[in-house]
């Protein structure tokens, strides 16, 4: 059941991002009325709400797009700084969408930022724990499981730290969504090509957090099910 569980995440995963990359080609062809560029959009967006301590700035990468509260930048990618398409804007509107939830001490981003250097610790070695107690316990050592459940324990944490991105970044998205339409700068013709593109990168998030979900309760299953 876990196996079938994994292998729907996987490809859901696969389908939802492609899914995404379609509709971000497909937006970023479609130019945007007034011109402005995805940089021009976050400074106005940071100017109409009284931010003057963040930068926007260019990334390397494709859709490599952030924003860093420790040195609060918004990081643009150079198809999203350069470009006057409904994808750069909504791009750059949602990364600012951020700035704004780090001005109002937004809880969901608090949270997640303060379980950042935690869930780092956990990437960098969750793997290796996890195999060293599969590895343990397939051998009869008594220090397999206690292994294990340790991996389990720094894997829960990741999970918790995707699901906790989610309300982050869909409400990142309704303050992008709602400035844009409120100022013009989308409109009619295409707000709903904006909502489009922020929706299709939600689910991205969503589908991630479930696979993560999914790949904690496999290792769960093996650590506390397993007993002699």
């Amino acid at each position: 059941m876990y196996w079938i569980i994994l292998i729907g995440t996987a490809v859901a995963s696969w389908l939802v991002s492609t899914n995404f990359s379609n509709k971000a080609k497909k937006y970023s062809q479609m130019p945007l009325g007034n011109g402005m560029t995805g940089r021009e959009v976050a400074e106005k967006m940071l100017y109409d709400n009284d931010i003057s301590n963040v930068t926007v700035q260019v990334t390397k990468g494709s859709l490599s797009d952030n924003y860093n509260p420790v040195h609060k930048t918004i990081n643009l990618s150079e198809e999203v700084y350069h470009g006057n398409s409904v994808l750069a804007a909504s791009v750059a509107a949602h990364e600012t969408g951020h700035a704004l939830q780090h001005r109002h001490a937004y809880a969901p981003l608090t949270l997640r930022s303060a379980l950042v250097p935690v869930v780092s610790f956990g990437s960098k070695w969750v793997t290796w724990v996890i195999m060293g107690g599969l590895i343990l316990m397939g051998s009869g050592a008594s220090l397999g499981q206690p292994l294990l459940v340790a991996g389990v324990a720094l894997y829960g944490l990741i999970t918790v730290f995707s699901f906790v991105t989610l309300p982050v970044e869909i409400n990142a998205s309704q303050r992008a969504l709602t400035w844009l339409n409120s100022v013009g700068i989308t409109d009619a013709s295409n707000h709903a090509a904006a909502t489009d593109a922020l929706k299709a990168a939600a689910y991205t998030y969503v589908v991630a957090a479930l696979a993560a979900l999914a790949t904690l309760l496999y290792y769960a299953s093996i650590a506390f099910g397993r007993r002699d």
